[in-house]
């Protein structure tokens, strides 16, 4: 009897998925916990382990399609013990595959790579798994290798500018699920906006002074984002009602700060979380958002990377973004955009003097709280940021 496999939830708030790439055909042999396919969504790619062992008997969703969670994506026929020691010796005798995460998969395919060139590919992630540099520093070596001489210079020739012409881009699953999920919440949530101005000169003093020192005590790179989300879980703390979350009859109150933090990657925008925000020291943070933002540039994340979310910070100040109101990351209450520091003159004890500040801004979902209680939070980070020694929290 072959059971069927079902397309699992793959987060809170995400009802549907798309089928990247199945990594078994129909015929081969599946270990339970094996990875059988790839599944697309706007927060993560990840490779869904099959439920059973067995022999894939049917494909029932094709690659490329998007399908709602509870979907029969697939039939594996169980084996008894019998048929599992008999079917032993085969596998020892098959080749072990090196597992490669969906990013690199699709730059294996992108750039022609084939199996003997990829068993050239000397690994440096973890346990030898080839990584996206990896691929990309041997596509790089691949053209040196193949270019030919430099032909002699050519007598210099006026370009002509070709006429313009319009280019339609096909939308790719990850783009077209955050595009879905994005118009929901402007749809679903009336939006409300709360902007402060914060002077960060002191921090920006005390960071120059002591980034190198940090780095080499604790051994993880201090950032403004880990400053940023310190003072973010001390004001949501403070106004728990930031960290909630609209019920339709009830406001959630959530227990623990379960902090998104906006990744921007090759396809788009990944939220990875720290789960229990509050429980963790600056040093802690930090060390989280290295790992978190690694792994998702390098297309690592795991499920448990991107669920149960309750606030997101986005950092668009690295980007040079100067004043920012983000979209509300449905079904939490609130964002909080934090911009580029810049130096500008302002008035300090009635005389114009240059100082480094930056605007903080807040979108937040208008049925769970007021102006008020925006600006209020608002105010608790800004305090937070003009602190001089943010270690001492």
């Amino acid at each position: 009897m072959a059971t069927e496999v079902h397309l699992p939830q793959l987060g809170e708030s995400t009802y549907e998925a798309t089928i990247g790439r199945w990594l078994k055909s129909p015929g081969d042999r599946v270990e339970r916990f094996e990875p059988l396919v790839e599944l697309i969504t706007d927060k993560v790619n990840v490779e869904m382990p099959s439920p059973v062992a067995g022999r894939l008997v049917e494909i029932v969703a094709q690659e490329g399609q998007t399908l709602p969670v509870g979907s029969v994506i697939a039939r594996v026929e169980e084996e008894g013990p019998a048929q599992a020691q008999e079917a032993a010796p085969a596998r020892e005798e098959r080749p072990a595959a090196g597992r490669l995460s969906p990013l690199v998969s699709r730059l294996v395919q992108e750039h022609g790579i084939t199996p003997e060139e990829l068993a050239q590919i000397r690994g440096t992630g973890t346990g030898g798994r080839i990584t996206k540099q990896d691929v990309l520093s041997y596509v790089e070596h691949r053209k040196q290798r193949a270019a030919p001489p430099a032909p002699p210079p050519a007598a210099p020739v006026v370009p002509t500018a070709p006429a313009a012409e319009e280019r339609r881009v096909p939308l790719s699953p990850v783009r077209r699920a955050i595009a879905e999920r994005l118009s929901r919440a402007k749809r679903e949530v009336p939006h409300a906006y709360g902007v402060v101005e914060a002077d960060v000169t002191d921090l920006v003093r005390w960071f120059d002074a002591h980034r190198e020192a940090f780095q080499q005590q604790h051994g993880v790179r201090l950032t403004y984002t880990a400053l940023f989300a310190r003072a973010a879980v001390e004001a949501l703390r403070a106004f728990p009602v930031v960290n909630a979350q609209w019920a339709d009859d009830a406001i959630v109150l959530k227990p623990h700060v379960n902090l998104g933090i906006a990744v921007s990657v090759e396809e788009g925008l990944v939220v990875p979380v720290i789960h229990r925000a509050e429980e963790k020291s600056l040093v802690g943070l930090a060390r989280e958002l290295e790992d978190l933002t690694r792994r998702a540039r390098e297309g690592k994340l795991t499920l448990e990377d991107v669920q149960g979310g309750t606030f997101t910070l986005t950092n668009p100040g690295v980007f040079g973004s100067v004043w920012s109101l983000p979209i509300v990351n449905y079904p939490q209450a609130a964002i909080l955009a934090t911009d580029a520091i810049v130096k500008r003159p302002v008035v300090r004890d009635d005389a114009i003097a240059i100082r480094a500040v930056m605007h903080l801004g807040l979108s937040f979902d208008h049925r769970v709280f007021d102006g008020a209680v925006a600006v209020q939070f608002l105010n608790h980070v800004k305090a937070s940021l003009e602190s001089v020694d943010p270690v001492t929290r």
